[in-house]
């Protein structure tokens, strides 16, 4: 696949992202789309955001009242 195994083995460890280079290689060499990977990407770091930063924009931010 040509990319490095500690590129590899910090994607897998979570102290790396995906990046769009990454998500097409992973889609070409497992056959599926590069949307896939980026989109699990783009659900853990929601998640991760959701943690680390969530109670506080819950705290913050008051939601808007419907019209």
């Amino acid at each position: 696949m040509d990319h490095s195994l500690s590129a590899e083995s910090a994607i897998v460890n979570g102290r790396r992202a995906i990046t769009e280079d990454t998500a097409m290689r992973l889609a070409r060499y497992f056959g599926t789309s590069p949307r896939y990977r980026w989109n699990l990407q783009n659900a853990y770091d929601l998640e991760i955001g959701a943690q680390e930063i969530g109670p506080r924009i819950e705290r913050d931010v008051l939601p808007r009242n419907a019209a």
